[in-house]
This record gives C-alpha cells, sequence and structure tokens, in this order.
C-alpha cells in the first residue's frame, strides 16, 4: 500500500531561510557566536540573501553598531559607494577621532565633495577607514552586513580589504554574501583577505568561515513551494520542477508560479512552462548566436541524451563549431573529451524549449525521431512531432511504454502511456481509456500516485464499461495508501460497478481485505476477505489477483499465530507465477521473508530479502524498494548490525519522503535504528511523528508498530515509565487485532524489563508467562530467550541473585547461537549489572567468577561495540563509571543483617545510600526513574524504623542515633 501524505520530522515552523539550509545556518550561527566572521557563497538565486538577512536579524541584536551595503551591478562603476553606504551614517559619531589628514580624506570620498581618489589620498583613506571602524569597535561590538560582493565598486573593495586584514581582536565581525559558480572558494576556508580588484576575493578578515550554499533536494523544494503557497502539486511536477530548476530555490519558486498561473498544465512529454523571467535572465546570450546555432541549441534541449553524433544524424551538420560557441557563453557545459551535450543549467535547455515556436519545436522532435537509436526515444518524438490521432503513432507508443516497464522504467512508461491514449482515435482498440488505466498503474508502480489517481479521475468521469471502472477504482483506492479510511465511499460503488463478474469482485474483495486490516483492525475478517477475493480469482482465472490474496490470506495467518499460515504460504508459492508479483511487497515472496524473520531465520532471510531487493530494482518497483531496504534494514538490526542497519533505515526513509510511500513504515523502522545505533533523539522525534501520522491516518496497524518502536527508543533513554505507557497500549491495541504472535512486534521483553525497572515485578511476570506460552506453541526461539532475560530482572527483584545470573548466563548463549547480536549484548549488559550490584550488596558471585566494579561491563561493552550500537554502549560507559574519588565505604556486617528484611530493589537502593549516592545518580545507575527511587526509599524507612536519608548513613556505620 501507499502513503499519500508527506511525512514531515518533527513538525515545527519551516521559513524559507532554514528549508535546506540548517547545517550551513547553524555552522554560521556558531561562527558568529564565537567572534567570526562568515562569507557566503554560491549562484545566482541559491538563497544568500535570505540566509544573511536571517542571520542579521538575529546577530545585528548582539551588536552596539550595524553597517550595512548592498551593491548592484548598475552602480559598481561609482567609486566609493558601498563605503557611503557603510560610514555615511555614523561618521560624526568618529569623526572627532580621526587625525586632520584622515578626516577630510574620508569625508571627501563619502560625500564626493573634492577629489578624493585611491592614487592620491590613498594611505589616508585606508587609515581613516581602519581607524573609523576601530573607533566604533571601542564603543562596542560591530557587525558589517555586505550583500552581492561581487558588485562591490574596486575602491570600497580596496579600503574594506586593507580594514580588514589589519583589525585584530577589535570587535568587528563581517557578515557577507557573494556569487560565486564554481567551487573556488571552497579550497579556502579560512582564506586571507584578498585584493578584491586584482585576486577575485572579497575583502575578509582572517577569521572567516565560507559557506557554500548548494542546491537543494526535491523534498526540500517541496517543501519551499508549499511554504510558499503552490501547495497540490503532483509529485511528478515537483520532480519535473526539481530537475529543471536543479534544485535553485528562485528558479523552482518562479517556475511553481508559472504552473499555478497556467491554464493548462503541459502535456506528457513536454518540459515545464518556463516564465518570461527566467527565460531572461538565462538566454540574454542567445541573441550573441546564429539562427542555425540556436536551432541546434533547440533539438539539443529536445533530446533526453543529446550527443554530437545525436545532432549530427537529426541534421545538424555544423554541431560541433555550434556548441562550441554556445559553450564560449557559457550555454553549454560540453565535456572536453566525451560525446555529451550538457547544458550548463537544467534551466537553459527548458527556457530555450519554451521560448521556441510550436512548429519549430515539432520539427525538433521529427528530427529526432528518425535520428534517435533507442525505440523508446524514436516513439516520444514522433509522438510529439505529430498533431491529433493517429493509431500508428498511439502503437508504436504503446509498444514503448510496454519497453520502458520491461526495462524496470515505469514512469517513463507511464508518461508514454499518456501520449499512446492521446494519439487513440475514439474508435481505437485498444481504447484510449484502456491504455491510460496501464498509465496510473503504471505510475503507482513508479510512486507517482497523485498522477495515478488523476488519471483515474478523469477515466471514471466518463466512463461506462465495468471494466475500466472497476480498475479505475482500484486505481484510486491503491492512490490513497493507509488513508483507506478516506475512501470508505469508493468501495460500494466499485461492488456495484463489478456486478457479479467474479474477476472484477476478486479485485474489490482483495482491496476489502486491506481495509478490514488498515481501517477496523481485524486480522480476522481480513483473512476472511482474502480468502473470498482469492477464490474469486481463480474462478476468473486472474491469477495475479488469486497470488496476491493468498500471499496476503498467509500474512494474516501468520501474524495472528495461525496453524494454517504454513499451508497457505506453500499455496501462494506454487506454479504459475506471475513475475511481478513473485517480487511485489505485497506478494507471497514478502510474506516468506516475513514468516523467515520471525522463526528465527536470519541468514535465510537476509539471502531472499537481498535477492527481492535487486529484483524490483531493475523492474523499477519504488514501493517494493521502500519496503525491502525496510526489511533488509530489519534483518541487519536482528542480526546485531546496527551501523548498516541505520544506513539503510535512512536510505529507505529517504526514498519513501522522496516518493510519498511507505513514510511512516519507514519512519517506525528507521526510529528503532536509530536508537539501537544513532542518535536516541531523533529516534524518539520519528516515533512520535510515526505515531501521530497514523493515529490521522486511523491505520490500527502502524500505530501499534509506531507505539512499539516509541516504547523501544524510551527504554533506551531511560525512560522506564514512558515505556511502560507506550508499551501497555501497544498490549491493548495488538489484543484487539488479533496478534497473537509474540515475533511479530517483539516488545513483550521491554515491557517487561521496563515493568521490573519501575517496581511492578508482578505484571512483568504476568506479561512473561502469557507471552511465553504463545511463543512455545510457536516456537519462537528467539523471543523465549529475551523473555528469560526478562525473568532473570524478576527472579533478581524478587532476592534470587544466583538463580537470575545463571538464568542469563544461559540467555546470553542463547541468543548468541541464534544470531541476534544486539540482544546478546543487552544479556551481557544486564549480567554485568546484576553481577556487579550483587557483589555491592555481598552476595555470592555465580560459580565465583564475577568481576566488580567496570571490569565486570567489559563483555557487554565489546558485545555492543561490535554492533555499533553507540546509544547502548554510552550506557554501559555510565554504568562502569567508577565511583568518586574516596570510594564506597564497606558495608559493616550490622547493616548488611539490618538489609536482609528488605526486597532486592530496596536492598540496592538502600546499599547506594550507604554510598552517599544522590537519588537521581541511583536511578542513573539502576536503570529505574527517580520517582521509583522516592517510592522506594519510602517503603525502606517504613521497614527499617528510621525516617531519613541520614539514618541509612548512621547505620551504614555501624550506629543507631
Amino acid at each position: 500500500m501507499t502513503v499519500r501524505r508527506d511525512f514531515k520530522e518533527p513538525a515545527r515552523c519551516r521559513p524559507d531561510l532554514v528549508i535546506g539550509r540548517e547545517e550551513p545556518f547553524a555552522s554560521a550561527r556558531e561562527q558568529l557566536a564565537r567572534g567570526g566572521s562568515v562569507l557566503l557563497h554560491g549562484p545566482a538565486g541559491i538563497g544568500k540573501s535570505t540566509v544573511l538577512r536571517a542571520l542579521a536579524a538575529e546577530y545585528g541584536a548582539t551588536a552596539r553598531t550595524v553597517l550595512r551595503c548592498s551593491a548592484t551591478e548598475s552602480e559598481s562603476h561609482l567609486p566609493f559607494l558601498a563605503l557611503a553606504d557603510l560610514l555615511g551614517l555614523v561618521l560624526h559619531e568618529v569623526s572627532d577621532q580621526l587625525p586632520a589628514t584622515q578626516r577630510t580624506a574620508l569625508e571627501s570620498a563619502l560625500t564626493g565633495r573634492g577629489e578624493s581618489t585611491l592614487q592620491r589620498d590613498g594611505l589616508a583613506l585606508r587609515l581613516a577607514v581602519l581607524s573609523a571602524l576601530r573607533a566604533l569597535a571601542a564603543a562596542g561590538p560591530v557587525l558589517v552586513v555586505a550583500d552581492d560582493l561581487q558588485w562591490l565598486d574596486p575602491a570600497s573593495a580596496e579600503l574594506l580589504g586593507f580594514a580588514a586584514r589589519r583589525l585584530g581582536g577589535a570587535p568587528v565581525q563581517l557578515l557577507c554574501a557573494v556569487r560565486t559558480e564554481g567551487q573556488e572558494y571552497d579550497r579556502q576556508p579560512r582564506f586571507p583577505a584578498l585584493d578584491f580588484t586584482r585576486a577575485g576575493g572579497p575583502p575578509s578578515p582572517p577569521d572567516t568561515l565560507a559557506l557554500r550554499l548548494g542546491p537543494l533536494s526535491r523534498v526540500q523544494v517541496s517543501a519551499l513551494l508549499d511554504h510558499r503557497g503552490y501547495t497540490g502539486l503532483p509529485r511528478s511536477t515537483v520532480r519535473d520542477i526539481h530537475r529543471t530548476s536543479g534544485g535553485n530555490p528562485l528558479f523552482a519558486l518562479e517556475l511553481g508560479r508559472a504552473l499555478a498561473e497556467s491554464p493548462t498544465p503541459p502535456r506528457p512529454g513536454e518540459p515545464l512552462p518556463v516564465p518570461t523571467s527566467l527565460r531572461a535572465l538565462v538566454l540574454n546570450r542567445l541573441e550573441m548566436l546564429s539562427d542555425e546555432a540556436r536551432h541546434t541549441l533547440l533539438v539539443a534541449s529536445a533530446g533526453a541524451r543529446p550527443t554530437l553524433a545525436l545532432l549530427h544524424a537529426a541534421g545538424r551538420d555544423h554541431a560541433e563549431a555550434e556548441t562550441a560557441r554556445a559553450a564560449e557563453l557559457g550555454l553549454l557545459a560540453t565535456e572536453p573529451e566525451g560525446p555529451a551535450v550538457r547544458f550548463a543549467h537544467p534551466l537553459i535547455s527548458a527556457a530555450l524549449y519554451a521560448e521556441a515556436p510550436a512548429h519549430r519545436r515539432r520539427a525538433a522532435h521529427a528530427a529526432l525521431s528518425e535520428a534517435a537509436s533507442d525505440p523508446i526515444e524514436r516513439a516520444r518524438h514522433l509522438a510529439l512531432a505529430t498533431n491529433g490521432t493517429d493509431p500508428e503513432v498511439a502503437a508504436r507508443l504503446a509498444e514503448a511504454a510496454a519497453l520502458a516497464r520491461d526495462r524496470g522504467a515505469p514512469s517513463m512508461a507511464a508518461s508514454l502511456g499518456l501520449l499512446a491514449a492521446r494519439h487513440t482515435p475514439a474508435d481505437g482498440v485498444p481504447a484510449a481509456d484502456e491504455r491510460r488505466l496501464q498509465a496510473a498503474e503504471d505510475a503507482i508502480t513508479a510512486g507517482e500516485v497523485d498522477l495515478a489517481r488523476d488519471i483515474a479521475r478523469e477515466v471514471l468521469s466518463r466512463a461506462t464499461a465495468p471494466a475500466d471502472r472497476v480498475r479505475a477504482w482500484m486505481v484510486v483506492i491503491e492512490a490513497a495508501g493507509q488513508a483507506l479510511g478516506d475512501v470508505d465511499a469508493v468501495f460500494p460503488q466499485a461492488l456495484a460497478d463489478a456486478g457479479d463478474d467474479p474477476r472484477l469482485l476478486a479485485l474489490v474483495h482483495y482491496q476489502l481485505a486491506w481495509r478490514a486490516l488498515v481501517v477496523e483492525g481485524d486480522f480476522a475478517e481480513g483473512r476472511e476477505e482474502a480468502a473470498h477475493a482469492a477464490e474469486l480469482a481463480a474462478r476468473g482465472a486472474d491469477r495475479r489477483t488469486e497470488l496476491l490474496a493468498l500471499a496476503f490470506q498467509a500474512q494474516a495467518e501468520t501474524l495472528m499465530g495461525h496453524p494454517d499460515a504454513p499451508a497457505t504460504i506453500r499455496r501462494a508459492l506454487q506454479e504459475p507465477q506471475d513475475p511481478q508479483v513473485a517480487c511485489h511487497h505485497n506478494g507471497a515472496g514478502s510474506t516468506r521473508l516475513r514468516w523467515l524473520l520471525m522463526s528465527d531465520q536470519l541468514p535465510e532471510a537476509r539471502a531472499t530479502v537481498t535477492r527481492l531487493l535487486s529484483e524490483v530494482r531493475r523492474r523499477g518497483m519504488v514501493e517494493s524498494e521502500v519496503h525491502f531496504l525496510r526489511m533488509l534494514a530489519e534483518t541487519e538490526l536482528r542480526a546485531g548490525h546496527c551501523g548498516r542497519a541505520l544506513d539503510l533505515s535512512r536510505e529507505s526513509l529517504r526514498l519513501a519522503r522522496d516518493s510519498g510511500i511507505g513514510e511512516v513504515a519507514s519512519a517506525v523502522l528507521t526510529s528503532v535504528a536509530e536508537a539501537s545505533g544513532g542518535d536516541v533523539d531523533r529516534a524518539l522525534a520519528l516515533a512520535r511523528e510515526a505515531a501521530e501520522h497514523a493515529e490521522e491516518d486511523g491505520d490500527q496497524i502502524y500505530m501499534s508498530r509506531a507505539l512499539a518502536s516509541l516504547g523501544y527508543v524510551q527504554l533506551v533513554a531511560g525512560d522506564a515509565p514512558g515505556t511502560v505507557r507506550s508499551l501497555r497500549r501497544v498490549r491493548e491495541l495488538e489484543h484487539g487485532l488479533g496478534v497473537t504472535d509474540p515475533a511479530r512486534g517483539r516488545w513483550h521483553g521491554d515491557l517487561a524489563e521496563a515493568l521490573v525497572r519501575i517496581g511492578e515485578v508482578a505484571e512483568a511476570q504476568d506479561v512473561i508467562a502469557v507471552t511465553r506460552e504463545q511463543a512455545l506453541r510457536l516456537g519462537r526461539e528467539s523471543v523465549l530467550a529475551v523473555l528469560d532475560r526478562a525473568e532473570a530482572l524478576v527472579r533478581a527483584a524478587h532476592g534470587d541473585h544466583d538463580g537470575a545470573i545463571a538464568r542469563l548466563t544461559s540467555v546470553q548463549d542463547r541468543l548468541a547461537e541464534l544470531g541476534y547480536g544486539l540482544e546478546e549484548a543487552r544479556a551481557a549488559f544486564a549480567l554485568a549489572r546484576l553481577r556487579t550490584h550483587a557483589q555491592a550488596l555481598g552476595f555470592a558471585r555465580a560459580g565465583g567468577g564475577a568481576r566488580s566494579g567496570p571490569a565486570s561491563y567489559d563483555e557487554a561493552a565489546r558485545l555492543f561495540r561490535r554492533c555499533r550500537a553507540l546509544p547502548w554502549l554510552r550506557q554501559v560507559e555510565a554504568a562502569a563509571a567508577p565511583p568518586p574519588a574516596h570510594g564506597p565505604a564497606p558495608v559493616p556486617a550490622p547493616a548488611t543483617a539490618a538489609l536482609d528484611g528488605l526486597a532486592s530493589m530496596e536492598r540496592q537502593v538502600a546499599a547506594l545510600v550507604m554510598e552517599g549516592a544522590t537519588n537521581r545518580e541511583i536511578a542513573a545507575r539502576l536503570f529505574i526513574s527517580v520517582k521509583t527511587v522516592e517510592a522506594t526509599l519510602t517503603r525502606v524507612y517504613r521497614k527499617l524504623g528510621i525516617r531519613s536519608r541520614v539514618d541509612i548513613v548512621r547505620l551504614a556505620a555501624g550506629r543507631t542515633g
């Protein structure tokens, strides 16, 4: 299924300046905060001025004096103009402090009265600017804000450069921006103050941080367009805007505005409309080319991958000379040793095409339809060169779409299919709507759900054939993704259109199975609907739908712990198979993969998911790629390869955000991976955001998954009460869903451990007992081992330290055998903590081999380090930290005897109080909350007949009063 909504973490106000600029903005802020200067650079329209203004507004309040200038190209020939902007309004404050010769020279330069020049008054002027800045700085910090330094007049640049090099420790900071087309300033991040007129660099003090602003990603362009009000654009259109703009925010916004103002969207295969403002910006150099050279560039802009050979084949006999001239003018960036003809910026190509008359565009496409070697390209150019309907052109486009589909390019297949529909005559066979629906299904495969939904709605507005209508309804439902509640009204209409046709009814009942699961949260109903869909599909000879329905049924039975699950999986894997269903994320291959993971067969699961991922990538199945990236990450996480899992989960989330598919599911898995091997704060934000989105969608399945991930992250963060709250709710949800297999979410051991930490030992034992019964019935060995780890903590809480240590030792070995590296490390950590605490309390050590102190944690640290489980490793390091320098005082025998009547947790807390630990330190060392420490101490006071911590310390010293 697909998720239609953008998934954004965590929700907050995102003004233009920080969309895609968070990292450079943070670096600039840090540089300014420590007293340094900042130079922002990048190409025109990249957002330098926006970031500059925001930084100036933030840091201008901390300066006594803010000096500003913003140069323009038209005024760059006027000497001292920038200097006048900077110092003209403050000259009266410092003129009395300047020597007479300097004051006279500076006043003459700033006011224009007199004939001050650098040649005649050079030294006096240089010293005057330096003295003026020092005088201003003596009264308080000075911030110089200068935009568009490339247009700074040479005289001002020379004077400011001289002063910047000599300010020394004076509190003067520069915040500047300069247009650059290349990466030249990146090579000198602390570049010395350069003479702007001679060396091409701006005036800068030595401690200057150069920050290049680069292009925005597609997701960032989408966020920027939404922020400016250009909402509701299809993802395919946003993709085209990003590609055409090259990620330049100014260009992207102008393209978005042009689309919003255009009465008709561009036709399939055509570039975006380019507004006049951008055409003038990028095409003013075209006037220096001949008409023939401009036509050659138009042919290049119409081609998908233009080369000199292609241009020659298209009849452009002088392509070499014409493209060389265009490269001289900066229009092309022709590879010096390669055949490719590449435009200097994608917008140049789009603007050139948009500027050309329609008949010249058609002529360019006609030439390319003969010159191109690829059949897909030939068909596309033939379509764009042809007006009106033409059955031969439509047939060639349909063949090209099928070829693109086979090549794993469903997005191209969708575009070609729409072109085929446009050229199909009214009485054509196949009909135009049939080709549109195939294009919509290709768009779904490519992750372009907005485009697919629009096509389906268009077909439904006029189609009367039941097959076309039901097929269109299925596209609408698929495009809704997990938000199936939003399309509830579609199901009765689809059933009505299906009539009594088993083939059409099978399609509808398969989607009803998903609705039962996602909206109603009812695995049993979903299973029944899927079984009915499979039966209908078999009657209608629709093997594809039959296979999908059987895979769904098997998946539901697996999660329900139903005994028929293995048999249903075998049915779903029987021949004949549909190649695309075999690797589909809702196909039998995916169901078997889930079964392998739940059955602890990690090596086979890894081999299976790797093969499936490779196949869906080859086929261009975006939603399935997101899914299998996630499944591979989960497999690696189980195996204890946290670094690899984190990389894969982040890749899955990036792709999910880019396509708008599976974002909640990918965020859930990424939150777990972050908590295991990355950033716990990021993990918390992702888990909470995923839960919010699942709740908004009414998605019970991912609501429970999101809360399970949140509970785990809270456990890693040391928030045991939060873990209990989250996982208790998961327990309620899964009971309502009918999920009985504990290997589905594997949260049960975490809940039991958190319950022990907050003192709810009886409830922890109950969770373990109920879950153990289910795990024994299904043979879930790793789940049983984790439950035994939690039960060891219960035993320790009851005072059975020897039994707990023995159980944990066994658990660690079992988890190592199963290949669960992270769970093995967690068992070693629990064992080290228990041995250390038992040693502190004077209990006998299991086997006589336990070591107290930091060395007890060496094995756990080694295992977590092997897993790259950095958050867990930090917990080990904190637990193994040496006690205060004076060391814990030995607990006297009378004190030990007095503690014998306490429960295990009470003894541990009392012993740490005897060592002088605070409540917060006790909570950190025992991995419980401060509130639990306080409640435990209250019970200790009551049982020992004392009133305060002081009495416990006295007891440790052998005194009673």
